[in-house]
């Protein structure tokens, strides 16, 4: 009688591991295609690109000053990726992060003028609260367009950052607007013990670690709970999970204002551990970078970690390379786009490599 082959177990675990792989080493491919094109476009208007990339690196990584540059960078990144990469667990490409950033920075400046006077933690709670309740039903309210009357969410979300923005220089300008604030309108601004300082050890405010963890929490949620596997499942086919009777309405209007409580929640770091009030610095691009941070982690809430700080450190070397190379501020936004592009393309790429299947390592 023939007897079975055994294989090889380092075959075995190469056949579980190597799918895995798949979505960390295409989208690093996609990373340096972005970097090798950006630097033929550095070449072309007469720039070194390894000057460009050691200006990077300078920046963002090398000191511990370059990291509290990079780290200050990173938390609005954390929060504007989740908002992009849970709804898109279900399907949806919602871009409008950046408009439930810059209300929840206003609620939350209008609500801590309100609590003057209270203790610091009923204080901070409130603004945080008033500020993840207004991105909440902001981006919310994209999910229910979607499934009451079959907008696109992509659109939507999109003409709804312009509104928000709009009403935000409307309400800053006007009726929240502080009379000392002559040169760039702002709210009153924040009491000292509504403002948040600094970790200990490191040069960074708490909203580093919040977003760390939200990240983290956000992970369980979708991998390790029966809401999130809901979620995959309408994400994979949304017709055939309203067939099997899963909740698809309340998944997704669930699921767009998480996102938009965690948008409203970078705005509140940004008034109260930045800037101190609600102003013009709050439109500074966060929701469309993480655009980029939530598509190059392939909505992965951990990999959204590394690749944020990883953007972070980009957007913290713009100064000096306007400096150095003489180039302008945009600069890094070019780079950005570059490699947004890149990821878009490499879409069409997965599935399509044999060495990332189970089957061709079998019998190896």
């Amino acid at each position: 009688m023939e007897q079975p082959v055994a294989h090889p177990s380092g075959a075995s675990t190469l056949s579980v591991l190597m799918p895995r792989a798949e979505g960390l080493v295409i989208p690093f491919a996609a990373l340096l295609a972005g970097s090798l094109a950006f630097s033929l476009f550095l070449l072309l208007v007469g720039k070194s690109p390894v000057t460009f990339f050691g200006l990077v690196w300078m920046a963002g990584f090398s000191t511990a000053f370059s990291w509290q540059n990079t780290l200050s960078q990173v938390a609005p990144l954390l929060f504007a990726a989740l908002c992009v990469a849970l709804p898109a667990r279900l399907g949806l490409v919602v871009i409008g992060g950046e408009g439930a950033i810059v209300l929840g920075g206003l609620a939350a400046g209008v609500a801590g003028t309100q609590a003057t006077g209270w203790p610091p933690a009923a204080g901070l709670g409130f603004m945080a609260l008033c500020a993840m309740a207004l991105g909440g039903g902001w981006i919310a309210s994209i999910g229910a367009l979607r499934i009451k009357r079959g907008v696109n969410e992509t659109i939507a979300s999109l003409l709804m950052a312009y509104i928000a923005i709009a009403l935000f220089n409307h309400l800053v300008e006007g009726p929240f607007r502080d009379p000392a604030s002559l040169n760039k309108p702002s709210t009153l601004p924040l009491t000292e013990g509504l403002r948040i300082g600094e970790m200990p050890l490191i040069s960074a405010h708490w909203g580093v670690l919040v977003g760390i963890l939200a990240c983290i929490a956000c992970w369980v949620l979708i991998e390790r709970t029966t809401l999130g596997f809901a979620a995959r499942i309408a994400g994979d086919n949304l017709r055939a999970a309203q067939v099997q009777g899963l909740p698809v309405g309340r998944l997704v209007v669930g699921f767009t204002a998480l996102g938009g409580v965690f948008a409203g929640l970078a705005g509140f770091f940004e008034v109260a551990a930045v800037h101190g009030s609600a102003n013009g610095s709050l439109i500074a691009g966060y929701g469309y970078t993480g655009i980029l941070v939530a598509f190059l982690a392939r909505h992965n809430p951990l990999a959204i970690i590394p690749v944020a700080i990883l953007l972070g450190g980009f957007a913290a070397s713009s100064g000096l390379i306007q400096r150095r190379m003489d180039l302008p501020n945009a600069t890094i936004l070019v780079f950005q786009g570059m490699i947004f592009v890149s990821i878009l393309l490499s879409e069409t790429v997965y599935g399509r490599f044999k060495i990332f299947t189970p089957a061709y390592w079998e019998g190896r």
